[in-house]
């Protein structure tokens, strides 16, 4: 994204120009349908084409095509880490990213609502149909450090250290488990 570009709600491919709703709320609804185990690949592709461009293409070839297209155009932000130099301007070592999900848009949603409440006096549900993916991610990732949702990811984040009490690194695990994303640091307590 740059600021000096229009925010996208048209694209040409092949000489065709086609019209694309990117609303954050239409995006997060191809997550959805991508996450969809029930649906074969060329299915996932006409129905996410339905949704963003509002109709999907009869060549099934071209399907496949234009929704990788646009998926990697205009949806998936990769996060690259940036080329750092020394003095002489030899590249630095690349450190080891992280391989941990710290966020998910589904099951974080109240948090992301609540800190895009905090931090920008946005209100999510009457945005719908309004902000744009890019808009969306850009403020996601720059959530101030008070939101909950920063907080979250910082316990996500969090391993123990020298120093640190014994309470503590237990009430650090507990609420790792409490706001664990995958199934295992979880446990389901019956009342």
């Amino acid at each position: 994204m740059r600021l000096n570009d229009p925010l996208v709600t048209s694209f040409s491919y092949r000489g065709v120009e086609y019209s694309i709703d990117l609303a954050f709320d239409n995006v997060l609804d191809v997550f959805d349908v991508l996450g969809d185990k029930s649906l074969r690949n060329q299915e996932k592709a006409e129905i996410c084409l339905e949704l963003l461009l509002g109709y999907s293409p009869t060549d099934q070839s071209l399907t496949v095509e234009l929704w990788n297209y646009i998926y990697e155009t205009f949806i998936h932000i990769e996060s690259k880490q940036p080329l750092e130099y020394d003095r002489q301007g030899n590249p630095m070592p690349v450190k080891k990213e992280d391989d941990r999900k710290l966020i998910d848009l589904e099951k974080d949603a109240p948090y992301i609502f609540a800190s895009f409440q905090q931090a920008y006096q946005i209100n999510l549900h009457r945005e719908q149909g309004k902000l744009h993916w890019h808009e969306f991610q850009s403020l996601l990732n720059g959530l101030p450090s008070e939101t909950i949702m920063q907080r979250i990811i910082l316990i996500r984040m969090w391993e123990p250290s020298k120093g640190e009490s014994s309470e503590y690194k237990q009430a650090m695990r507990d609420l790792q488990n409490l706001y664990a994303l995958d199934d295992e640091g979880a446990e389901e307590v019956d009342d």
